[in-house]
């Protein structure tokens, strides 16, 4: 009993600096926002219920930037595990130049936002590359950044950066499949399409359900591409939640901001327990 007691002492003294860390930078920080939301000013602390909450949902601004991040969201991360995944099992065949055509799309992972940001200001800025194309071919120049087209351009941006490390997961996910079952089937006659549906996405579910988290994570950090390239106030079809929240925080409404921050985390929290649940259904007889 001696012993156990003393093992569990020890183990509690490992953990504490991992604790008091999560408690200071995390959980701490969170019941503070909690503590903000609810409140009228952080110096008369007067409890007000859900009207910061209320002021938010009214607020034109946040709901262009909910809608706008939705939107995005929507678009990139379906497009970033789906192609992602398609170039995965392209590189799995046997294709010439598959070292450099892997590395190619590695290559983002290793340059920096700001570089990132540049090179798309040398090909979609006003006087950039693209508009010095269409001017040789006799088009009008486009103000792309301040278009309609901007939305298009910055999900390629993020396609650009976050493809190549994605299809990294799913190459390491495919060549973790037993390759007699793979066998079993082409003996059976089973077809290309069966083959994937009912043997490799079984199996690439967990690897599924973590590149859709990670691209919808992504998908929120694309942010500071946008404020790097267009500043505070973009033009409206890319002002997200982060641009909504930034804004805020400069005029020092923290009641407003952390009724906001909670909103998103319980969208985010519903969003990834639904991705559980599916991944559940699909992958429950692999486990078995």
């Amino acid at each position: 009993m001696k012993r156990r007691i003393k093992e569990r002492i020890f183990s509690f003294g490992y953990l504490l600096p991992s604790l008091a860390g999560v408690t200071v930078f995390f959980i701490a920080p969170f019941i503070q926002i909690i503590r903000y939301a609810l409140v009228d000013n952080p110096v008369s602390n007067n409890f007000v219920g859900f009207e910061n909450f209320i002021r938010v949902f009214n607020n034109n601004a946040f709901r262009r930037a909910a809608a706008n991040t939705a939107r995005f969201s929507a678009i990139a991360v379906p497009l970033a595990v789906a192609l992602s995944l398609l170039l995965a099992m392209m590189l799995e065949a046997k294709i010439p130049g598959k070292s450099k055509f892997r590395t190619f799309f590695l290559s983002p992972m290793m340059v920096p936002v700001a570089s990132i940001v540049l090179i798309w200001q040398v090909l979609f800025d006003y006087n950039g590359a693209l508009n010095s194309v269409l001017a040789s071919l006799g088009i009008s120049p486009v103000d792309w950044m301040k278009s309609d087209y901007s939305h298009v351009i910055v999900v390629l941006l993020f396609l650009w950066k976050n493809l190549g490390y994605n299809m990294i997961l799913f190459m390491a996910a495919l060549s973790n499949i037993p390759k007699a079952l793979i066998e079993a089937a082409n003996v059976d006659g089973a077809s290309a399409f069966r083959r994937f549906w009912q043997i490799k996405f079984r199996f690439l579910s967990p690897t599924l359900l973590f590149v859709t988290i990670l691209s919808l994570i992504n998908s929120f950090k694309v942010f500071r591409e946008i404020y790097l390239l267009t500043g505070n106030y973009p033009h409206e079809n890319l002002y997200l939640l982060q641009h909504f929240m930034n804004n805020t925080f400069g005029n020092i409404d923290y009641q407003k901001l952390s009724a906001a921050a909670l909103i998103m985390a319980l969208v985010m929290a519903i969003i990834i327990g639904i991705l559980f649940l599916a991944e559940g259904r699909i992958g429950r007889d692999v486990e078995q």
